[in-house]
């Protein structure tokens, strides 16, 4: 574990429980009197207050409503997610899901605070960008992205980002340089790896392979950048309970408690924006300083802050 731009703090599990927020799912379709550029799943604390903003991409074929426990969870601390819908049935280029992307950030400073619950507001001051699997890459080509609208991202988080098949099998656009701390943004980024997931099931090829997936992320990403590794888990497992036990007949799956898997993401994505959209350092340190206040065994964990 690196933690040499680190200052070890007390540790805090208080991230990986459910938060003190009553949370409720909105339902946002495109043809809304608020016209969002795509149907919108958010997930949004009911107590009266102005909340931090995640907009999350979902991955490949997982539409973002098979994420709902994870993005509850996230959301009970005090967050409001925007998960849109890039495609149903027909899939779309990354390029058309960034630029769906995109146009959905420049929607939320018109649109969000109509379809939130009554008194409940987004700061948008405080927004962050996230994304999973091939949604990792999403999140992360539109932060590269200069034209890349107002407001700007704060934080970055890749959740088991995934670039294509293989390094010579990569999709457009081609993000990944393979050359380290070369991604052009100032952002402080975090990546969650999972530990099965550039692992083969049967004649199943991985659909996390290695040259494409987390550690080519953390790689490219400059300082500051947070790196953990669910050991014990598969690119799957993080998903809702239903979705993750169908999708482990074709990719490789730890095994363990996926509830245990949801909190273990969840808290570390908690914690990351406690500390760079709230200012509080003190659970990501801690986690960092003492890994095992997780419900899940992150290793390695990597903390580089400059």
């Amino acid at each position: 574990m690196n933690t040499s731009a680190t200052e070890i703090a007390t540790a805090s599990s208080d991230v990986f429980e459910t938060g003190n927020y009553e949370v409720t799912d909105i339902n946002v379709g495109s043809g809304d009197v608020t016209k969002p550029p795509t149907d919108l799943f958010i997930v949004s604390p009911v107590t009266k207050g102005t909340y931090p903003v995640l907009l999350f991409c979902h991955g490949f074929y997982i539409p973002n409503t098979f994420y709902t426990t994870l993005l509850h969870h996230i959301a009970s601390h005090g967050y409001i997610v925007v998960a849109p819908k890039f495609y149903g049935l027909i899939i779309i280029s990354i390029a058309k899901e960034v630029n769906k992307a995109s146009l959905v950030t420049e929607w939320l400073s018109t649109g969000l605070s109509s379809v939130l619950p009554e008194n409940v507001n987004g700061d948008l001051e405080n927004l962050a960008l996230s994304g999973r699997s091939r949604g990792g890459k999403t999140a992360f080509a539109l932060a590269l992205a200069s034209t890349a609208p107002p407001p700007k991202f704060k934080a970055v988080i890749g959740i088991d980002p995934v670039a294509g098949s293989g390094p010579s099998i990569r999709s457009a656009p081609k993000i990944l340089e393979y050359i380290p701390r070369s991604f052009g943004m100032g952002t402080p980024v975090a990546v969650v790896g999972t530990g099965y997931g550039n692992q083969r099931l049967g004649l199943i090829p991985p659909f996390a392979p290695n040259g494409v997936n987390h550690s080519e992320f953390f790689n490219e990403s400059k300082p500051p950048v947070c790196y953990f590794l669910a050991k014990d888990y598969g690119h799957c497992d993080m998903l809702d309970d239903w979705i993750a036990k169908l999708a482990s007949s074709v990719c490789k799956s730890g095994g363990g408690d996926r509830d245990l898997m949801r909190r273990g993401v969840g808290g570390i994505v908690v914690a990351f924006l406690r500390c760079y959209l709230g200012g509080d350092d003190g659970d990501l340190n801690g986690i960092v300083g003492d890994p095992s206040v997780a419900p899940i065994t992150f290793d390695p964990v990597i903390y580089v802050k400059e």
